[in-house]
């Protein structure tokens, strides 16, 4: 079995999740020689907040304060949304990050919001509406929460009904300031770092089209696939540490530039 060497995977959730969504393949990864760090974001769940001062920025000085306390190399891992937070992590402290990996996860050009690629492929597409058009909305559209009946059938159609149960309980609101992100990033620090995408085949929330179509817009990532649905390290964590194991130890001590990269939009 690959050994992760000390490596910290820092488990970035997704939109109306939590650090709980990493609690089945935590004990997985640290197995594999990980320590892990999967902490909640503000404005979603518990640390909602006041939306109206949520914000992607606001996420990458968070998950930055808490890295201060972590030493050694990271691998920077997002689910869903979380990947745009990825993204804009690692353009932060790329110095540290031998890789990021997205797990059906939004790896997205930069200045682009996922947004501006759904309404690209919706035509074409309709089912890359995704969660959208079940959300309930409060707070004057500032927050959105998921009804348990579309958690379970586009999030979580692909395990049992157990598993469902004990996780739909968990998912809470979510600002839109911390879930509409739009990354900005530069070639000479995100632009550079290895990438993984691994896709999740029966997603109905990112679904496979729009994954694939940001692999796209954002060449270079090693991809893998998996025949699950919008959270693969539920449905197959032991496959997902596997995945992210081998990625990692394929970066250690080694230097991957992405190639082909696109010139980024409107770069901060």
């Amino acid at each position: 079995m690959p050994d992760a060497h000390g490596i910290t995977a820092v488990l970035i959730h997704g939109a109306w999740a939590g650090g709980w969504v990493w609690d089945t393949i935590a004990p997985h990864l640290e197995a594999r020689g990980f320590r892990v760090l999967a902490p909640d974001l503000p404005g979603c769940g518990a640390r909602l907040g006041d939306p109206a001062k949520a914000s992607l920025t606001g996420c990458v000085d968070d998950l930055e304060q808490q890295l201060s306390a972590v030493s050694g190399p990271l691998l920077l891992v997002g689910h869903s949304g979380g990947g745009a937070v990825a993204t804009q992590l690692a353009e932060a402290v790329s110095e540290r990050v031998i890789g990021v990996a997205y797990l059906a996860g939004m790896m997205l050009p930069s200045g682009m919001g996922f947004g501006e690629i759904v309404a690209e492929m919706v035509d074409q597409h309709p089912e890359a509406a995704g969660i959208g058009p079940h959300l309930e909305w409060e707070a004057g559209g500032l927050v959105s929460r998921v009804p348990a009946t579309a958690i379970r059938e586009i999030f979580l159609q692909d395990v049992s009904d157990a598993t469902a149960a004990a996780a739909i309980p968990h998912f809470g609101p979510q600002a839109e300031g911390s879930r509409t992100l739009v990354p900005h990033w530069t070639r000479e620090r995100f632009g550079q770092l290895p990438r993984l995408y691994v896709e999740a085949r029966q997603d109905r929330s990112v679904v496979l089209p729009v994954q694939r179509r940001m692999q796209q817009l954002v060449p270079g990532a090693q991809v893998v696939s998996l025949d699950t649905a919008h959270v693969p390290q539920v449905a197959a964590p032991e496959a997902v540490a596997d995945i992210l194991t081998t990625f990692a130890e394929e970066q250690v001590g080694v230097t991957h530039p992405a190639t082909n990269l696109p010139k980024e939009k409107n770069p901060q």
